[in-house]
């Protein structure tokens, strides 16, 4: 099997694993008990919360572990316009957001938020000039992606941010789950950012949130005193705790894995571009890890499909909307026309990812096109 789904997840790290499956068996008490076991599953917790925040450059009190990305990206949007209602009802984002973002915006408007959606350019970012024309006095949270999902794009986070801080009662939330680890990400000029386990060969439901220490919260999720009284329940000590171990593996091989999937990406291009009908939708200055394609002749289900059958496994647009419309509304929003839309595939590579595969995916490719694909 060929796997070119690294954004939708990936595999967990034996490494990873192993330490886990020990958590289980010998740290299964709970943080708050005041006995050894709990005592020692509360010290190991914090430690790993101490760890990660010296990664990231932060306070430990500015790390929240959640249960997943949507959790944590609900958890900054929902709980800082709730707790912050009285410095205005303003919020800006971007148009082509994660849903958990988009839903969140939209759960908001019932209680008298005005959202105000940025369109992308045609290179798929928000530009920091058009946050700058449309930020107001009582703008109170601007929320964009640090990298697009579908198209890999990088918005200019840092200058968006010089632009947000303009406005003195105005916090941006960054969603990095597509960036950490892959390139560098400036927390320094994010109020709220959300990092997921599962993109960087972690555990599914395990996540989390910085929060900068001034950011002030309301807690979706009631009763209890974890996660400095913005998440009750028992805590998930030993995903918790694992989560340090994945993240300082994946940052220790950040610049090789960086350069294996560069040559992976430019040699798909490459090839890409001596085949009649194929297009490369993502730009060249888009991340290297997300690699979005169409081919004229055939559409994005049919070759899907195909490749499956032969062992691939890529994506048609954002997998957390893949039941919905058959197009891709972020293409859309980049000015490509619907046909290209409804005929793209993303290509996202991971650590494990070779050169080898790449040859297959493009033989494949002319194999399938023959096939299935319509005459031009």
């Amino acid at each position: 099997m060929i796997y070119f789904d690294h954004s939708s997840t990936t595999s967990v790290r034996p490494e990873v694993s192993n330490v886990y499956s020990q958590l289980l068996a010998q740290q299964y008490g709970n943080p708050d008990s005041l006995h050894a076991l709990g005592r020692k599953a509360h010290a190991l917790l914090e430690k790993s919360r101490e760890n990660i925040a010296k990664m990231l450059h932060v306070l430990p009190g500015e790390i929240l572990f959640t249960g997943c990305a949507s959790e944590s990206n609900s958890l900054a949007i929902i709980g800082y316009a709730l707790a912050n209602r009285n410095r205005g009802n303003h919020i800006l984002v971007s148009n082509v957001e994660h849903p958990s973002v988009m839903h969140s915006m939209e759960w908001l408007k019932q209680f008298g938020f005005e959202i105000e959606y940025l369109p992308i350019n045609s290179n798929g970012i928000v530009t920091p000039s058009l946050v700058k024309e449309r930020i107001r006095k009582d703008t109170i949270l601007v929320s964009t992606m640090h990298v697009n999902n579908e198209m890999g794009a990088i918005n200019p986070v840092k200058e968006i941010s010089e632009v947000v801080h303009s406005i003195p009662t105005c916090v941006y939330h960054v969603d990095c789950v597509q960036s950490f680890t892959k390139i560098d990400v400036p927390f320094e000029c994010m109020d709220l950012a959300t990092i997921s386990a599962h993109k960087i060969h972690g555990l599914k439901g395990s996540a989390l949130l910085m929060k900068k220490k001034k950011v002030k919260l309301m807690p979706l999720i009631q009763g209890g005193q974890q996660e400095q009284g913005l998440r009750g329940g028992t805590e998930n000590a030993p995903s918790n705790i694992v989560l340090s171990k994945t993240i300082r593996l994946a940052l220790e091989e950040k610049e090789e894995v960086y350069k294996r999937v560069s040559k992976i990406n430019q040699y798909i291009r490459e090839e890409l571009s001596k085949i009649k009908g194929a297009h490369i939708n993502s730009k060249e200055d888009a991340i290297p890890y997300i690699l979005n394609i169409s081919f004229d002749q055939i559409t994005s289900e049919v070759l899907l499909n195909a490749l499956d059958q032969r062992g691939i496994c890529v994506s048609a647009k954002s997998t957390c909307s893949s039941h919905q419309k058959n197009y891709s509304s972020t293409l859309v929003a980049m000015g490509y026309s619907e046909k290209i839309a409804t005929h793209m595939i993303r290509l996202s590579f991971g650590k494990d990812n070779t050169m080898e595969e790449a040859s297959i995916f493009i033989k494949t490719c002319k194999e399938i096109l023959n096939q299935y694909g319509l005459s031009l």
